[in-house]
């Protein structure tokens, strides 16, 4: 488990069918599709550009330290030469094991692997809709998706991450989900596996947006790089590297990984914004990855104080390792100054990290600091981080919604339930 908690930054690989249509992963469904008309998609279906070691490579090089990739979503096309699932890769115009050169890539560029499968399964007679409605139906359906896990943890071993997905239409229960674990793990025993097929797993996997559990566990939030999963033909929203770069530290603060996901086109090539996002993205971390990886939670609650450490600022957000609260600072202005207050512990001193590294003059007053001879223009092509060293370890943020902290016992921000996701 530490690999995974340690990680902090992977890359997620929608590839399938759908990406020729170029209109989502779920196309299929969304238009109805017959199988047999979509699995004609299968003699256009070429991976010509699809380059494991350069996608590994890339992935290496912007600073993550795992990948993981769809064997078969939902459509029911297998990336992988396979005896149960007849419409895979070696059966396509690629004639190839795409899965096969991706878990060696991994391997020889020093990445964990997982590898995503969809329990749900669109081209399957029966499927999951006939499942529901005939227990005969339901054995056979199961007993495929049986078959389809234990093949590809078999032919794949090892691996580090068993990724469950589609776990419509059925609860832990009605995947057999407790079978399914022990099944897969009577063949790969370190093996980790997600929460997808109804019960807890391993770690959760918060989709859309960067919470951490409460209360805490291992976690990674799946986000994607613009705002599609599998190739969107125009779908031109890229989030650019100082968005995932905040995604990077909100991971950091809460002990989590961020899975960014990018959607190779249908020759299998990756987006050159993506490309030029993860170098950017790896050129800070080179600078700055201190300040990200192997952090310590630093989060806040906002109605109880409890065991949280941090707090939030309009400058920026702050990570925590050791007696070293780092200020990653998302808003730099021109004014050479900088006033922070809400620090419990007596800071020693104060270092700005852009291109190079550089002492900061300051005095603290109080829980409150002042930052002065800061240069007027930012000194880092994205991001400058701040570091604040103190004379003992774990030290603290606290500031509460009034404009001092009551000595009476008090809720942080929130004196009662609210409506805010935080």
């Amino acid at each position: 488990m530490q690999w995974f908690i340690d990680a902090r930054f992977g890359l997620f690989i929608h590839y399938g069918l759908y990406s020729i249509l170029g209109r989502g992963e779920w196309v299929m469904n969304r238009e109805r599709i017959a199988p047999d008309q979509y699995m004609k998609l299968m003699e256009q279906f070429t991976a010509e550009y699809f380059d494991a070691d350069a996608i590994c490579s890339m992935a290496k090089q912007a600073g993550m330290r795992y990948v993981v990739l769809t064997t078969m979503h939902h459509e029911g096309f297998a990336l992988y030469d396979s005896d149960v699932v007849p419409y895979n890769s070696m059966k396509s115009t690629a004639r190839r094991c795409l899965v096969g050169e991706f878990v060696d890539a991994a391997r020889k560029h020093d990445l964990k692997i997982g590898l995503y499968h969809s329990l749900n399964n669109w081209s399957c007679k029966p499927d999951g809709a006939d499942a529901l409605e005939n227990k005969v139906d339901y054995d056979r359906f199961i007993q495929h998706t049986f078959d389809r896990i234990e093949e590809l943890v078999t032919k794949f071993n090892p691996i580090d991450v068993l990724w469950y997905d589609g776990w419509w239409p059925f609860n832990a229960e009605g995947w057999q989900a407790v079978r399914m674990n022990e099944m897969v793990r009577k063949h790969q025993p370190h093996i980790l596996v997600n929460g997808r097929n109804g019960l807890p797993g391993d770690f959760g996997t918060p989709e859309g947006h960067m919470s951490a559990p409460t209360p805490w566990r291992p976690w990674e939030g799946c986000m994607t790089h613009n705002e599609s999963w599998g190739f969107v033909s125009v779908d031109e929203n890229w989030k650019p590297a100082s968005e995932v770069i905040k995604m990077l530290a909100t991971a950091a603060q809460g002990c989590g990984n961020l899975l960014l996901n990018v959607g190779p086109k249908p020759d299998g090539s990756i987006p050159q914004p993506s490309i030029d996002m993860l170098k950017q993205v790896g050129d800070w971390l080179n600078r700055h990855g201190d300040r990200i990886y192997d952090t310590e939670r630093f989060t806040f609650n906002a109605r109880e104080r409890g065991d949280h450490r941090g707090d939030w600022y309009s400058h920026g957000p702050f990570t925590a390792k050791g007696n070293k609260l780092n200020l990653i600072a998302t808003r730099w202005r021109d004014e050479g100054t900088m006033t922070l207050g809400g620090f419990v512990d007596k800071v020693q001193s104060v270092t700005l990290h852009g291109n190079d590294s550089q002492p900061v003059s300051f005095t603290q007053q109080g829980d409150v600091v002042q930052l002065t001879n800061l240069p007027k223009t930012n000194p880092d092509p994205i991001y400058p981080v701040l570091t604040f060293a103190f004379g003992t370890d774990r030290p603290q943020l606290y500031l509460t919604g009034g404009m001092r902290v009551p000595k009476a016992k008090h809720p942080p921000y929130d004196p009662c339930p609210s409506d805010i996701m935080y």
